[in-house]
């Protein structure tokens, strides 16, 4: 990545994606650029340097392409929270609203330990739902979330002061005005 270009250099927007007035972000543009993906990656983890995290919790779909590659930075193990139906085997289940009715987040029953510390990420934090229920799904199976690190932000859609509002520590490299 040349000095010049940061993180939000890499996403392109997508006008009316996938409805007509939404500006989609799309960070596989990012992901593409060996560079700058690296970056995210380094940039994301920074705010948690020396702090303990035992495993890394992606967001599907894109949250596991960063989950991921975080946990093998750490070298920690990775876990996925998936649309319900997605996993195999005995789960928890966690409701949460969207814009046009509710939804489900899983996550398997014996993934985290109690104690263990996880650090939860996503690509985009919007209105925080999401990120909410994966909070949720890690803190009911007793372990702690050490932060939710974000490549997006949209601050108009709240979903940053929803998660401080639940005591979390949120991060995001750049943020975009509007939806």
């Amino acid at each position: 990545m040349s000095p010049s270009r940061d993180v939000k250099d890499y996403i392109r927007t997508i006008p009316d994606f996938p409805h007509k007035g939404i500006m989609f972000r799309d960070v596989t543009t990012l992901f593409a650029d060996a560079r700058g993906f690296r970056t995210a990656i380094d940039q994301l983890l920074f705010p948690y340097a020396g702090e303990r995290i035992d495993k890394v919790a992606g967001l599907e779909a894109r949250g596991f392409i960063l989950g991921g590659a975080i946990a093998h930075q750490l070298s920690v193990g990775f876990v996925p929270i998936r649309k319900k139906g997605k996993l195999p085997g005995s789960t928890i289940e966690q409701e949460y609203k969207l814009e046009y009715g509710e939804a489900v987040m899983e996550m398997h029953d014996d993934v985290l330990q109690p104690g263990e510390r996880i650090l939860l990420v996503d690509d985009l934090l919007a209105t925080g739902g999401t990120a909410e229920a994966g909070i949720r799904l890690i803190e009911r199976a007793g372990a702690e979330v050490v932060g939710c690190a974000f490549i997006i932000d949209l601050p108009d859609l709240g979903g940053a002061a929803r998660l401080k509002k639940l005591g979390m520590k949120v991060h995001a490299l750049c943020a975009f005005e509007g939806e």
